[in-house]
């Protein structure tokens, strides 16, 4: 305000000293007359008489009503400009404190997901070698019992086979000897070919 009002001072002194020499100077050149330029001299005095006081009346009105209200207008103003700028610091920095903590949550959340994905691996890797043990174990018993079940087969067959070989040779050697072979010789007769198979 004091810069406004210094620059309104300034312009008003120079209209008051170039008024009374331009209307002075116009007076001379059209009159011409020695008596012609004082009254010429006379009137531009008047007119800068006039001119001065109508600036200062119109600066005294201005300063009045006009510059305060301007002045006014023109600070608050500068004091929302301030203020939004100063609002918009704040939601750049409340933006930065929410990115980072996005970022720190996105992070934790990957590392989270990351940890849940390697415990799934770990525990799908450790059913399939629980699975994979089970079935070898359950393999090497169906195998045991097979080949338990072959080896039963196995001597079944075998004692089926000297049972009927007995029998026929029994009735081989009854017919050789020309007497009935018993069971009690058919059954030793068996005995006897386990044994020599054993």
């Amino acid at each position: 305000m004091k810069t406004l009002n210094a620059g309104l001072i300034s312009i008003a002194a120079s209209l008051m000293v170039a008024v009374p020499a331009w209307a002075g100077e116009a007076a001379s050149g059209a009159a011409g007359a020695t008596q012609d330029v004082i009254a010429a001299k006379k009137q531009g005095v008047f007119a800068g008489i006039t001119a001065v006081v109508l600036f200062l009346v119109v600066f005294a009105i201005l300063a009045a009503f006009a510059w305060p209200k301007i002045i006014k207008g023109l600070d608050d103003r500068e004091n929302k400009i301030r203020s939004e700028i100063e609002a918009a610091e704040a939601a750049r920095q409340q933006a930065s404190m929410a990115l980072e903590q996005y970022q720190k949550s996105l992070a934790e959340a990957r590392a989270e997901a990351q940890k849940m994905i390697d415990a799934a691996k770990a525990q799908m890797n450790s059913q399939i070698n629980e699975m994979k043990a089970k079935a070898e174990v359950d393999a090497a018993n169906l195998k045991a019992k097979a080949l338990a079940d072959i080896e039963a087969a196995k001597k079944q067959a075998l004692a089926d086979i000297y049972s009927q070989s007995a029998t026929l040779a029994t009735t081989v050697a009854g017919k050789i000897l020309k007497r009935e072979v018993g069971s009690q010789d058919t059954q030793r007769f068996v005995d006897e070919a386990l044994a020599g198979v054993r």
